[in-house]
């Protein structure tokens, strides 16, 4: 049974406990789907105790639907709702009307903290139908919200599965070993290493460590030479960026919110390697990668001669010694979406890039997602991606493009698409959107809005830019895909506010007046 929301008499608490609820059931009701940051919505705390831009700690699993989805028809009536096309819970779930939605959402538009250039996309989630559009084609600066395409885009071409692989290779000359960087960006020196457990990021320590016991399991023939005092292995250490190519300076220049993007990084390139958020970055991650590794690799017993070097592993990809993976794909956009976490899109981007047979760069991963999202069958409406993160001001994309997108992920065709829904941050619980909707004394009292639980959506902000894009349940119980785009705002605190407000609008209406 679902809760209608009243106008007056709800406690703020039921609201959130209910907008659990809806929330799950909504995006179980697009279809099976993937991983999911559960734990973020079964208690405040344990989402207040997350470490924003660390590496995704959360395994992934494949799950069933968490509750029978949104007005799913009676049995009798599924037959009938397959011949239509229609996904389950349409014939029985109200679809919010154009008028309705202009009277929720149009005098809010106006509010001024918006700025001068605002624009808004509502989709139905279950048909991919405009329901509403306030310039939705006009183009503007999407911020961090350009993730959702980079995310939604890697998925498409590389699945929920594939795991991002880091090797150790022996060189062309005996006793020379290569570390090849795959482009994991949530590679880490941290802690005691993890095997191969794909609930934990892919550790730097553990490939040493099995690099180490491959080269004196071998007795290093080939690859250890001479050997060291003590009959222990003596190598050379070199490294290989090349699956990246192009400029690994990010268009903004040097910034604690992004390290140069190459194919080698350990722990983000972070100077301070406990640091999480913004934080200060060393010049070159791959050499202070390889200098890690290389004093791991001495703490295994292995003699490393010299300091690491630039190099190339033999073409053949022959001599294997030891490899790691990356956590699955499905977790990684999970985390990139939920800590808006920029080192992980730029990487997934030229992921893109690499698996459609472009070039790993700035260049080829706009292009990749481009392509990727065209082929899946969204209308670009002149899109521009020009990275991944959204960190470029060339970002160009309009509201109506983010809110197709949205709906993309929620056809239960694609259920590999899943996790773009399940990273995004709930409202009031989690991520970007932990303390957000709700105002300063709602917040003061330990009480969310009533919108918390029911929305969830990325945001996105630069200097002048405000945006909002995601999903949200209706007081109907209806699925909605949304996107609200604010360009040349001067109050970023006004602007999130009156965003908020927006999305907060179509949790707490049916909008079904006559049209």
């Amino acid at each position: 049974m679902w809760f209608r929301r009243a106008s007056t008499g709800r406690l703020a608490a039921v609201s959130a406990a209910t907008g659990l609820v809806l929330a799950l059931t909504a995006v179980a009701a697009a279809g099976p789907w993937e991983s999911g940051r559960r734990t973020a919505e079964r208690a405040r705390a344990e989402a207040l105790d997350r470490d924003p831009g660390r590496a995704p700690d959360a395994a992934h699993r494949l799950a069933p639907y968490v509750l029978e989805p949104l007005g799913a028809p009676a049995e009798e009536d599924q037959e009938a709702a397959g011949r239509s096309g229609g996904r389950r819970g349409a014939a029985t779930i109200p679809v919010p009307t154009r008028q309705g939605l202009t009277d929720a959402l149009g005098p809010l538009l106006e509010d001024p903290d918006l700025g001068p250039d605002s624009s808004a996309a509502v989709i139905d989630a279950t048909t991919g139908e405009l329901l509403y559009g306030a310039r939705e084609s006009v183009r503007t600066t999407p911020a961090s919200t350009v993730k959702i395409a980079t995310a939604a885009a890697v998925l498409e071409v590389l699945g929920p599965q594939y795991r991002i692989p880091t090797t150790v290779v022996a060189g062309a000359k005996p006793g020379r070993i290569v570390l090849v960087g795959g482009g994991d960006p949530t590679l880490t020196a941290r802690g005691r290493g993890n095997g191969d457990d794909e609930s934990a990021p892919a550790s730097l320590r553990t490939l040493a460590r099995n690099t180490a016991r491959a080269l004196k399991g071998a007795g290093a023939a080939g690859t250890g030479g001479n050997g060291g005092p003590g009959g222990a292995p003596k190598v050379t250490l070199a490294y290989d960026t090349s699956r990246f190519t192009g400029p690994s300076l990010h268009p903004i220049g040097v910034n604690d919110n992004i390290a140069r993007v190459t194919a080698l990084m350990a722990d983000q390139g972070r100077v301070d390697p406990e640091t999480t958020g913004h934080a200060p970055r060393v010049a070159d991650p791959a050499a202070s990668a390889a200098r890690t590794f290389a004093d791991l690799l001495r703490e295994e017993g292995v003699e490393v001669d010299g300091e690491p070097r630039p190099g190339r592993a033999p073409v053949g990809g022959e001599g294997r010694l030891a490899e790691v993976r990356s956590q699955p794909l499905s977790t990684l956009v999970e985390h990139m979406l939920l800590h808006s976490d920029n080192d992980v899109a730029e990487a997934l981007a030229r992921h893109t890039a690499l698996a459609s047979g472009r070039p790993g760069s700035f260049e080829g991963a706009g292009d990749a997602v481009e392509a990727a999202l065209r082929g899946a069958g969204v209308d670009l409406d002149g899109a521009v991606i020009a990275d991944g993160s959204g960190l470029d001001r060339a970002d160009d994309v309009s509201a109506g493009f983010l809110a197709s997108v949205l709906a993309l992920a929620a056809d239960p065709g694609r259920p590999g698409l899943r996790p773009v829904l399940t990273g995004l941050p709930v409202a009031g619980f989690s991520g970007t959107l932990r303390n957000r909707f709700g105002d300063d004394e709602e917040k003061a009292a330990g009480r969310a809005s009533q919108a918390a639980g029911l929305v969830r959506a990325k945001t996105g902000t630069l200097t002048g830019v405000n945006t909002l894009a995601g999903t949200v349940v209706d007081a109907d119980g209806r699925l909605l895909a949304f996107a609200f785009m604010t360009r040349g705002t001067t109050d970023p605190v006004g602007a999130q506010a009156a965003l908020d407000r927006l999305a907060s609008a179509l949790a707490n209406c049916g909008c079904r007046l006559a049209a």
